[in-house]
C-alpha cells in the first residue's frame, strides 16, 4: 500500500509508508520557535555531555526530590530593597578575557521595609574587585555564592556607588546568554536573565537605570562598536585600539542592555518622524549579506510609520539600530534601539527566502520595534507579567500584519494563519502537563515560559479588549497606559485597569473581576451550544454551556467571561439581522455578546426561517465551540458563510469530522472509501472565482495531526497519518484534472518577484496543489514537479517543488536535493531549508538519514538555527516517524536532549516538550515515550530549564 493513492477498497493499516504534509515546512518555525529561539562541526553527542561543570548551569542528583530545583512563586513577590539610578558600564573586549567595570549609583528603596542585605545576581564571573564609594571591600565584607554576591558591609542610609569589576570568558559562553562570541563578534542577549552573566547586578526587570556604556577594543578586529541608546563619542586610543561611548537616555531594566562588537556591515536610511524629528535607522550585517537587507530596512519603516499612525507613539531614539546574528537562542530581541536578530529574521532575497520568510521578517522586525514603547518604555514588573509586553506586542504586530495585507480578505487570511498556530500548538499546550495561566503562579526556570501561552494565548486576551471595546476604545485605554506608566515596570492588573478606567461604561465590576481570569486560569474554555428554532414565533434559541477541563494545580474553573461573534445565515446564504427581545429594531447581522454564565441562553426574533448559526465569527475568543452541525450545513457555511473565518472554519469542522472517523476505521483495519462530500467542497472551492488563492489555499489545507491528535482521547500517530494521507490522495485521485488545471493558471510568468499577498497566495495555493498531486506518486506529477523546480526564479517555487519530489520515490527527487545542496551549501539559512526537508521525509529510512546529517559538513551542532532544522524538524514536524512503533524516534529524542542541555539548556527544554503529550498515547507508545522521559530525568548534571519540563511531563 502506498498512502494517498485514494483507491477505493483499499486496506489501511498504520504500520504502513507514511508521508507528510508538503507546506508544513512553512508553519514549522512558527510552531517550534517563540516564538519564538558554532565553532564546531561534528559533535561528538556522546562526549559534549563532559563539558566542564562550571560552563554549565547545574544542580546534582536531580532524580532526587530532596534536591530538585525551588520554585520561583508570584505569591513570595517583594519590591527590590534597592533600586540602581544610572549604570556606567565599561566593557575591554577580549574573547576569551574581557575585564567590564561597572559603577553602579544606588539607594535604598522606600517601599521595602527593613533593612535587608544588598543581594547582587552574578553566574560565572570573575570577581576582581568591589569598592564601595569608592573604598575597596575588603573579602570579608561580601559573601560569594554560586549565583550571585551578598554585600555583608553596612551601607549608607542615602544613596551610594558601587564599583564592581569581572572577568568573563565570552568565547566560552555556549549558552548564548550574556555577552558570547559568535563569528568572531561579541554579542549579548540577556532576557531574561543573562545580564547576571555579564556583571553582579540586581538582574530584574523592576530595577530600572540609566545607562552609559563605554566599549573598548582593538579597531581592527572590532571595527564596530554599538550598544543602546545615543553614540555620544567615538575616538582612537593607544596601540591600536579604539573606544565608543554610548548613552540611554531612557531607563530600563538589565535584560534590555545590549552590546555589539565586531566585523559588520551596514545600511541605512532616515525617516522622519510625526512630529518632524529626523532619525536615523540601520542595519548590520556581515558584509557579504548586505543584498538580503532590503525588505527589513522596509519592514522598519513601515512599522515606525503605522505605529506612530495607529498609536500616537513616535520612535524616542536619535538613531534605531538591527543587527543580525547566526547564533541566536531566539528570533530577536527587542534592547532599547539595539535589537539583535537571529538572521533569520533579517536576510532575505527571493533566490534563498520564501513567501512565508519575507513574511516572518516583517511580522518579526515590527514586533520587536513595538516593544520600544510595549515592553521597553513600559515594561514588566516581574517575570510573572511576561505576557504583559509579550502578549501584547504580538497582537500589535498581529494588526500590523493584517492592516499590511492591503484587503479583507488577505487580513482575514493571516488571521486564521494567527489561528492556526494557536490551535496546533497553543491547545495542546494548555491540555498537557505544561499548562499555566498567562499570568503563571510559579516557575523554575523563566525561560520555559517562553511559550505560545505568554505570546499567542497572550495576544487573543489582548484582542478580546478591542473586541469588545472597539478600536476605539481599545485606542483609549492604550493611551491611558501610556500616560499612567511611562517609564515604570507593571502588572497585567495595571493593563487591566487601564484598560476599564478609560472605558468605565464597557465593564461592570463584577464582568471586570470575570474577564481577568483569562490571566489567572490556565485551559482552552470549550462552549457546548444547542440551537432551536421556533417556527410559529419565529425564534431562534442558542443555549450555550460553557466549561473548562481541569490542568494541573486547577482542578476547578470558575466561568470566563467571553466575547462571542455570531451570525445567522438564511438559505439562500444571506446575513440575517439580528434583533433580540426588547430591542426596537437591529440592522447589525454580526452581534458581539458577552458570555458570562456557566449557561447562557440567546433568544433572536423575526428569523423567518430555520438558520444556520454562524459562530465565533473572527475567532472572538480562544475557545473551542462543540455544535453539532450536520455535514450539509458545514458544506453550506464552507460555501456561503460572509465571514471569511468562518468558511476556513466550516471547512476545517468537515475535514476534521472525516479525518478522525478514517483514523477510528484505520484502528481497527477498516476498508477506507474516499468520501464525495468533502470531494464535491472541495471542487466547488477551487472552482469558485470569488476567493482570492490565497484564502483558497488556506481553505484548502487539511487540519494538521497535532490538531487531529488533539481531538482525540487515546491517540494513534500511524493511524491519524495513514487517514489524512488516504483523504488528500483521494483528492488527489478523484479531482485530478480540476487540480492540474489550476496549477498550470496560478504560475506567474514574465512578472518581476513580489512576496505580497497576491502573488504569494497564488504560490501558495500552486504548492498545496503540487503537494497533492504528488501523493498520487506517478510520472505526470513528478514531471510536473520536476518542471516547477527546474524553472524556479524564487524560493517559494523551488522550495515547494522539492517539498512536493519528497512524497515521492522519484529518482529526480535526490538528484534535486544534490542540486539544492551544490547551489546553496554556502547559505547557513538556506541549508536550515535542506535540513528540513529531509527530516520529515516520509520515509522508514528518514531517522538513518537524519542521524548521518548530524556529522554533515554544513551542520553546526552547536548553532540552534540548525538544531530547530534538523533535530527539531524531525521530533515536531515529522509526527509519523518520530512515534514509530519501534520507539526509534523516542530513543533519538532522548539522547538529543541530553546531548543538547550540556551546552545550551533553553533549546534543549524546548526540544524536551515534545512528548509532553505522552499519557494520550495508544499504550505501546506510552510506554515506549515514558521510558525516554524517565531517562532524560535521570540524566546527570540536567540543567534545571530541561528538569522542569520533563518533571512536569512525568507528574
Amino acid at each position: 500500500f502506498m498512502p494517498g493513492t485514494g483507491e477505493e477498497g483499499t486496506k489501511v493499516t498504520a504500520n504502513g509508508t507514511c508521508a507528510h504534509d508538503g507546506n508544513f515546512h512553512d508553519h514549522f518555525n512558527q510552531i517550534c520557535e517563540v516564538p519564538a529561539y558554532h565553532a564546531a562541526r561534528v559533535l561528538d553527542w556522546q562526549a559534549s555531555t563532559q563539558i566542564a561543570p562550571e560552563r554549565r548551569r547545574t544542580m546534582t542528583e536531580v532524580a532526587t526530590p530532596a534536591s530538585a530545583p525551588r520554585a520561583t512563586l508570584l505569591a513570595d513577590y517583594q519590591a527590590p530593597a534597592y533600586l540602581v539610578d544610572h549604570v556606567d558600564l565599561t566593557f575591554d573586549l577580549v574573547p576569551n578575557k574581557t575585564r567590564v567595570t561597572g559603577v553602579l549609583k544606588m539607594h535604598r528603596n522606600e517601599k521595602r521595609a527593613g533593612n535587608p542585605a544588598l543581594r547582587l545576581d552574578g553566574i560565572d564571573l570573575n570577581l576582581i574587585s568591589i569598592a564601595l564609594n569608592d573604598t575597596p571591600l575588603k573579602r570579608d565584607h561580601y559573601r560569594l555564592h554560586s549565583d550571585g554576591l551578598t554585600v555583608t558591609h553596612a551601607l549608607p542610609n542615602e544613596k551610594f556607588t558601587l564599583t564592581i569589576v569581572v572577568e568573563i570568558d565570552p568565547a566560552k559562553n555556549t549558552s548564548l546568554m550574556g555577552l558570547y562570541v559568535s563569528g568572531g563578534n561579541f554579542f549579548t542577549q540577556c532576557e531574561a536573565e543573562g545580564f547576571r552573566k555579564i556583571i553582579y547586578f540586581p538582574d530584574r526587570p523592576d530595577v530600572m537605570a540609566k545607562y552609559a556604556v563605554t566599549l573598548i577594543a582593538d579597531k581592527t578586529q572590532f571595527p564596530v562598536l554599538l550598544a543602546n541608546g545615543n553614540l555620544r563619542e567615538k575616538k582612537m586610543l593607544e596601540d591600536g585600539r579604539h573606544m565608543a561611548r554610548w548613552v540611554d537616555p531612557f531607563a530600563k531594566p538589565s535584560y534590555l542592555f545590549a552590546l555589539v562588537a565586531g566585523k559588520l556591515a551596514k545600511v541605512e536610511a532616515k525617516l522622519k518622524t510625526a512630529s518632524g524629528k529626523s532619525r536615523l535607522l540601520q542595519v548590520y550585517v556581515e558584509e557579504k549579506d548586505l543584498d538580503q537587507t532590503a525588505h527589513a530596512m522596509e519592514s522598519l519603516k513601515k512599522s515606525i510609520i503605522w505605529d506612530e499612525q495607529r498609536f500616537g507613539l513616535e520612535l524616542d531614539l536619535e538613531q534605531y539600530m538591527v543587527v543580525a546574528v547566526g547564533d541566536f537562542n531566539m528570533g530577536a530581541m527587542e534592547n532599547k534601539g539595539l535589537n539583535i536578530f537571529n538572521t533569520k529574521y533579517v536576510l532575505a532575497k527571493p533566490e534563498t527566502a520564501t513567501d512565508a520568510d519575507f513574511d516572518g521578517i516583517e511580522s518579526v522586525i515590527a514586533h520587536e520595534y513595538f516593544h520600544n514603547w510595549t515592553g521597553n518604555r513600559v515594561t514588566c514588573r516581574d517575570w510573572f507579567q511576561l505576557s504583559l509586553k509579550e502578549g501584547l506586542t504580538v497582537f500589535r504586530d498581529q494588526e500590523f500584519s493584517m492592516d499590511m495585507a492591503g484587503s479583507a480578505s488577505a487580513a482575514a487570511t493571516r488571521r486564521i494563519g494567527d489561528v492556526r498556530v494557536l490551535r496546533a500548538a497553543q491547545f495542546p499546550e494548555d491540555a498537557g502537563p505544561m499548562a499555566h495561566p498567562v499570568r503563571p503562579e510559579s516557575y523554575l526556570e523563566i525561560n520555559n515560559f517562553y511559550t505560545v501561552t505568554i505570546y499567542e494565548k497572550g495576544a487573543e486576551v489582548v484582542r478580546m479588549y478591542q473586541t469588545l471595546l472597539g478600536r476605539d476604545g481599545f485606542r483609549k485605554g492604550m493611551d491611558l497606559y501610556f500616560q499612567r506608566h511611562d517609564g515604570q515596570a507593571v502588572t497585567c492588573d495595571d493593563f487591566a485597569l487601564s484598560m476599564r478606567d478609560a472605558n468605565p461604561e464597557a465593564f461592570s465590576d463584577v464582568e471586570f473581576t470575570q474577564f481577568k481570569r483569562w490571566y489567572s486560569q490556565a485551559g482552552t474554555p470549550r462552549l457546548h451550544a444547542e440551537g432551536e428554532y421556533d417556527a410559529v414565533s419565529h425564534t431562534y434559541t442558542l443555549r450555550l454551556k460553557q466549561s473548562t477541563r481541569a490542568t494541573p494545580g486547577q482542578e476547578t474553573k470558575l466561568p470566563f467571561l467571553i466575547p462571542f461573534n455570531l451570525g445567522l445565515v438564511d438559505k439562500q446564504g444571506r446575513d440575517i439581522a439580528l434583533r433580540m427581545p426588547g430591542e426596537a429594531k437591529s440592522t447589525a447581522t454580526t452581534r458581539t455578546l458577552m458570555l458570562t454564565g456557566s449557561e447562557n441562553v440567546l433568544v433572536f426574533e423575526d428569523v423567518k426561517a430555520k438558520p444556520v448559526p454562524s459562530l465565533l465569527r473572527g475567532f472572538s475568543a480562544p475557545v473551542v465551540v462543540e455544535f453539532d452541525y450536520t455535514d450539509a450545513e458545514l458544506v453550506f457555511l464552507f460555501g456561503h458563510d460572509s465571514d471569511a473565518f468562518n468558511r476556513w472554519e466550516a471547512g476545517q469542522r468537515l475535514f476534521t469530522r472525516t479525518l478522525l472517523a478514517m483514523t477510528s476505521a484505520v484502528r481497527v483495519k477498516q476498508t477506507l472509501k474516499p468520501d464525495k462530500t468533502i470531494i464535491a467542497a472541495v471542487q466547488r472551492i477551487l472552482a469558485d472565482k470569488s476567493l482570492d488563492a490565497g484564502f483558497k489555499a488556506e481553505a484548502l489545507a487539511l487540519p494538521g495531526e497535532a490538531v487531529l491528535a488533539e481531538q482525540m482521547e487515546e491517540i494513534d500517530h500511524g493511524a491519524i497519518h495513514l487517514a489524512r494521507e488516504f483523504l488528500i490522495g483521494s483528492i488527489a485521485k478523484q479531482l485530478r484534472r480540476d487540480i492540474e488545471a489550476t496549477v498550470r493558471a496560478l504560475e506567474i510568468k514574465g512578472q518581476a518577484y513580489s512576496p505580497a499577498p497576491a502573488p504569494s497566495g497564488k504560490r501558495a495555493l500552486r504548492n498545496l496543489l503540487l503537494s497533492w498531486l504528488a501523493r498520487l506518486g506517478d510520472r505526470e506529477a513528478v514531471i510536473l514537479a520536476d518542471k516547477q523546480y527546474q524553472a524556479a526564479t524564487n524560493m517559494t517555487d523551488r522550495m515547494g517543488a522539492l517539498a512536493a519530489l519528497m512524497l515521492t520515490r522519484a529518482p529526480v527527487r535526490d538528484n534535486h536535493l544534490s542540486d539544492f545542496h551544490r547551489r546553496f551549501s554556502n547559505d547557513a539559512l538556506v541549508m536550515d531549508k535542506w535540513f528540513t526537508l529531509q527530516a520529515m521525509a516520509p520515509v522508514e529510512t528518514t531517522l538513518a538519514q537524519v542521524q548521518k546529517l548530524l556529522s554533515h559538513p554544513s551542520f553546526l551542532p552547536k548553532n540552534p538555527n540548525k538544531l530547530r532544522a534538523l533535530v527539531g524538524a524531525f521530533c515536531n514536524a515529522n509526527p509519523a516517524q518520530f512515534h514509530r512503533v519501534d520507539g526509534a524516534g523516542y530513543r533519538f529524542w532522548q539522547t538529543q536532549v541530553i546531548a543538547i542541555d550540556a551546552f545550551n539548556p533553553q533549546v534543549a527544554a524546548r526540544l524536551a516538550r515534545t512528548l509532553s503529550a505522552w499519557r494520550k498515547f495508544e499504550p505501546k507508545r506510552r510506554a515506549l515515550a515514558k521510558a525516554a522521559l524517565e531517562a532524560v530525568a535521570k540524566a546527570p548534571n540536567l540543567s534545571k530549564d530541561t528538569f522542569e519540563v520533563v518533571s512536569k511531563t512525568l507528574a
